[in-house]
Parts: C-alpha cells; structure tokens; sequence
C-alpha cells in the first residue's frame, strides 16, 4: 500500500504535469475562440494593454485537482473519507458560478457578467448545501475551535450556520476581489494550500484525502502559473477564483477548523477590508479616498502613500510572503487540534 508521504508528493507531481499539459493546449485554444478579458474602465490604465488576454484559464488546475482527488484520494474515498470529495464538489460548484459569470462577460464583450444578486443568492445556497452536508456526515459540529489559545467554543447551532454561511460567502468574495494582478490570487493561494498539506500530513491517514486534495491543487496551480504569471498568457477568471475560494474556505469547514482562515486567509482579509474601507470613507467624507485605489494591491501599483510604484512582479512577490508568514502562523497554532 503507498504511503502517506508518497501519495501526497504523487498528487503534486502529477496535478502539476496534467496542468502544464491541459494549458499547452488550453490557452491557444481560448485564444483561437478570442475567450478574451475585457478591462474594467476604473482600473490602472496600463491594464487596458492586457485587454484580450484569454480568460477561464482556471480550468487548468481545476482538471489538474479534480484527476488527483479521484485517482490517488480513490482509496480513501472507497474507506468512507468523503472529506476531500465533499470540497471538490463544493469548489466545482463555485467554478461553476464564476464559468456561468465569466459566459456573460465574453458574450457581452464587456466586464459585467451576473449581477451582484444573482451571484450572491447562488453563492449563499451553495454555502448552505455544503455546511448541511457536511453537518449531515459529521465533519462539521457546532462548536468554534480557536488557534493559538487551543480552545472550543460551543455556540448555538442556528448561530454557527448563519456564521458559517457568512464566513464561505466572505472568503469565496475575498479570493476573487484578490484576482487583480498576473499570478496574484494563484501564487498567495500557494501557502494556504501547502499549510492544508502539511496539516493532513501531520494528523495522519484518516486525513489523506484532504491531503491528496490540497496537495494535487498546489501543484496544480504551480502549473497554472506558468501561464498566468507576469506577463500572464492567460486570466484564471472567476470560474478559477470563485473555485480557489470555495476550496480554501472548504479546506477549513472539512477539518472543522473555520476560524483558521483568520491567519490563514491574512491577504485575502486584508484585500477584502481595502474595498471595505475605501468605499465607506468615500461616501461618509462625500468623495475623499484612503487608497490611490481599491482594492490594496492597485494602491501599490500607483505608488499610494510612498511614491513608489510597485510592479506586479513585486506585489506577488510581497503578497506571498504574507501569505507564506499567514500559513506558517496557522500551522502552528492549529495543528494540536488533532493530535
């Protein structure tokens, strides 16, 4: 039988090569259908170059995941570890949001896709579907596990679903609002998932299958990257961020752990409260902003507060480190939780 260890560096190596092979095929075929992004008017006006540039580039690492998760996650799936099933689904769903979002905005030929209602009342329902399920198998309990003081809260069931719901809703949103450089939302999703790695390797075989899943989407989206870093040969679009938000918020509620994504998520938080503050400031001091620009990665870009204008290049690079510092931080404070 393959052990653990070799399982989980099997799903890498392999997630990583089925995503370079898909994208070799894939983005020439998006650019031969002319599946290009359309710039928002707002944004940086160097981005108007990027304008084209094929989108729905997510489906790379999403086949690159979903192939590891049903072939070296099979056998502990058969055993009755549905974990890393439950949060394939979950995310596979998410993407299907962001597919049906990133349909409108090609057939549109513009950067509007569906309605903020539209996507909030699909993303809530998914959220819910997910949160019973995993309630129903026993993954979830309605208790609140805190990191770094190792303490469970008990609370209310009503109160910890309509929390729950709103943290998937939150997380899924923030991910997508991060998608705003080459390779940004990709490279500081690479730590989330190598924490959710190592936890599973920590805590042993009955999480192997979280870890196939975790593991197969790393490499996955070190694959990914090779077409999407600066300059990017192609977008993930929402189909690819509503994914990856769906994935690292179901990540978290498989292992029963939600509270996680606070160090975990630390980019992703900080992006999100960036948009948060600068349209609350706007409208309370009748136009002033905070921000050069919302959210936080395009106020480097102009150069807010400094001068200096960062690059994409540097803002990954700062990003990730974050991130990387985020998840070395949630290791550490969660993973006595199974031990």
């Amino acid at each position: 039988m393959m052990s653990m260890t070799m399982r989980l560096i099997l799903s890498f190596i392999t997630a990583f090569i089925v995503a370079v092979l898909i994208g070799h095929v894939y983005v020439p075929w998006l650019r031969k259908i002319k599946a290009g992004q359309e710039i928002k008017e707002i944004g940086p006006n160097w981005h108007k170059s990027k304008a084209g540039t094929p989108t729905m580039g997510g489906v790379i690492f999403i086949a690159a995941v979903t192939v590891v998760t049903l072939s070296f996650g099979l056998t502990s799936i058969r055993d009755g570890e549905l974990g890393a099933l439950f949060v394939l689904l979950f995310s596979l769903f998410y993407g299907g949001i962001g597919f049906l979002d990133d349909y409108e905005k090609l057939k549109k030929k513009q950067n509007l896709g569906l309605s903020a209602k539209a996507k909030f009342i699909l993303q809530l329902a998914v959220a819910v579907a997910l949160l019973y399920l995993l309630r129903l198998e026993g993954y979830l309990t309605p208790s609140l596990y805190v990191p770094f003081w190792h303490v469970t809260v008990h609370v209310p069931e009503w109160f910890y679903f309509v929390l729950c719901a709103f943290i998937v809703v939150g997380t899924v949103n923030a991910v997508n609002i991060t998608d705003g450089l080459d390779g940004l939302a990709a490279s500081v999703s690479v730590p989330v998932f190598l924490c959710y790695t190592a936890l599973a390797f920590a805590w042993g075989s009955r999480f192997s299958s979280l870890g196939v899943f975790s593991a197969g989407l790393t490499g996955g989206l070190f694959g990914f990257l090779i077409y999407n870093f600066h300059p990017a040969k192609c977008f993930m679009g929402d189909t690819g961020s509503l994914f990856l938000g769906g994935a690292v918020c179901g990540m978290a509620f498989a292992l029963d752990m939600p509270l996680m994504l606070v160090p975990l998520g630390v980019v992703f938080i900080f992006e999100t409260l960036s948009d948060i503050i600068q349209v609350v400031y706007f409208k309370l001091t009748h136009g002033k902003r905070i921000f050069k620009m919302a959210p936080f990665h395009h106020h480097l870009e102009m150069g807010g507060w400094t001068g200096h204008k960062w690059s994409e290049v540097q803002i990954v690079a700062l990003f990730s480190f974050i991130s990387l510092l985020g998840a070395v931080a949630a290791f550490f404070s969660s993973v006595g939780r199974y031990v």
